[in-house]
């Protein structure tokens, strides 16, 4: 019983896989995993209304899809208004809904096994994910039988796939795998914070090693991801308090692991360091910062230095309202443009909020913002005791807007997924559930 329980938890890892790091099969170009898993959630979720005889479309659905249509609709009024083919964020609201689809079978799927879904549970499935995605990652630049392996079915390239140069996982690749593993650290504070308040210290090491594995590798696949790191810890000195060295007894322990976890990675990562030349070279990647400070006595990472000449703001009116019409690079969009040449993105700049309002100004980057802020306050008002976990997934996703133009709203449309009764009567029933998945 217990080997096709675990063979079952193995494959809803999977399955999460599929939609939280969407790739193209090589088999099957054009369509990703989150496509297919959308596909089949609509066909789903009809069912079950036609089933149910009455609609399962709250409130909270239909005004964030309101929000979302007013995005898309920024989105086309610009393109019609520059007289441009960019049509990037015109059809917004379909991919809030081809996220939510995908994330209704996922945790439709969860459900299923478990019979019954909460916050916990997802996000342990999410952080597992992640882990194994790194894993995987390390272990392609260790074995090139296992890279040949991937790169067989692995049909994308860019942030869904394959890259020269750059690890990567099976979908996890770029910044925008670095925001999606930020997100992760920040739930696994969240979560050990949680766990210690309620006197069930008995995972942590096994949260901690998560915490580990993500924050390195993670950054050697992406350095976007130490923005979670920064996050993650910056919430953590503040939600325990150790500014004022009262600790309670939980807490304390959770110290204890904390400190004994990474002694025991600083000593592992010296050993790699110092004796294999593939770590040593992406942990200096991925940490470069941190090795020029104390190499050189100053703060330098290549990558900060590009994005900084990026920092290109529009010089008239016009586009600071309603944008110039282009998301993408229009040398590639735009069949008939005759302006200048881009090498890289449109104005050169890959900066979030700088893309934005290139594209649909400050009118459309509003409106963004607001859908993203009334995602995360349905999240926060249905889940209290989560309040402060969306309030950072929040939050990450501005900050990460500064470098790059990363979406995580497919974070939230999995809880947006869980009902706030089924939650309750889930963690009712299984008072250890942090530990589920």
């Amino acid at each position: 019983m217990w080997l096709l329980r675990a063979c079952g938890m193995v494959l809803l890892a999977v399955l999460t896989s599929f939609y939280f790091f969407p790739f193209e099969f090589t088999f099957l170009p054009g369509v990703n995993t989150k496509m297919a898993m959308a596909g089949f959630g609509l066909v789903l979720l009809v069912f079950r209304l036609a089933r149910q005889g009455r609609s399962m479309i709250d409130s909270d659905f239909f005004h964030l899809s309101l929000w979302a249509a007013l995005v898309s609709l920024a989105g086309f009024a610009t393109a019609v208004w520059n007289d441009t083919y960019d049509y990037t964020y015109a059809t917004y609201i379909v991919s809030m809904w081809v996220w939510v689809s995908g994330a209704y079978v996922a945790v439709n799927a969860i459900k299923g096994m478990h019979g019954g879904v909460s916050v916990a549970l997802v996000c342990n499935y999410l952080i597992a994910v992640c882990v194994v995605q790194c894993l995987i990652a390390y272990a392609m630049t260790l074995s090139p039988a296992l890279k040949d392996f991937v790169d067989g079915f692995l049909g994308s390239t860019g942030f869904m796939g394959k890259m020269e140069n750059r690890m990567y996982g099976i979908g996890a690749s770029l910044d925008v795998a670095g925001s999606r593993f930020s997100v992760i650290l920040v739930m696994i504070v969240f979560l050990m914070m949680k766990m210690a308040d309620t006197g069930r210290p008995r995972y942590f090491g096994l949260y901690m090693g998560a915490f580990v594995i993500i924050a390195v590798i993670g950054n050697m696949i992406a350095r976007t991801t130490t923005v979670g790191v920064v996050i993650a810890l910056c919430y953590l000195l503040y939600g325990t308090r150790l500014y004022t060295l009262r600790l309670s007894s939980g807490m304390k322990r959770f110290y204890g692991w904390f400190v004994g976890v990474l002694v025991f990675v600083g000593a592992v990562a010296t050993y790699g360091y110092q004796t294999d030349p593939a770590f040593r070279n992406n942990l200096r990647f991925g940490f470069e910062g941190f090795f020029s400070l104390a190499e050189k006595g100053t703060w330098e990472v290549h990558s900060n230095e590009i994005l900084s000449n990026m920092y290109v703001f529009p010089d008239n009116t016009r586009t600071w309202l309603v944008g110039d019409g282009y998301f993408e690079n229009p040398n590639d969009k735009e069949p008939y443009y005759v302006g200048p040449k881009w090498h890289g993105f449109y104005q050169n700049t890959d900066v979030g909020y700088l893309r934005f309002i290139y594209y649909f100004g400050l009118v459309g980057l509003a409106l963004f913002c607001i859908f993203m802020c009334k995602a995360g306050q349905i999240c926060m008002k249905r889940f209290a005791s989560y309040r402060e976990l969306f309030f950072l997934i929040v939050l990450l996703n501005f900050i990460i807007w500064f470098k790059v133009s990363s979406d995580i709203f497919l974070v939230l449309a999995l809880f947006l997924c869980i009902g706030a009764d089924e939650a309750r009567e889930y963690e009712d029933r299984y008072m250890g559930e942090i530990s589920e998945a």
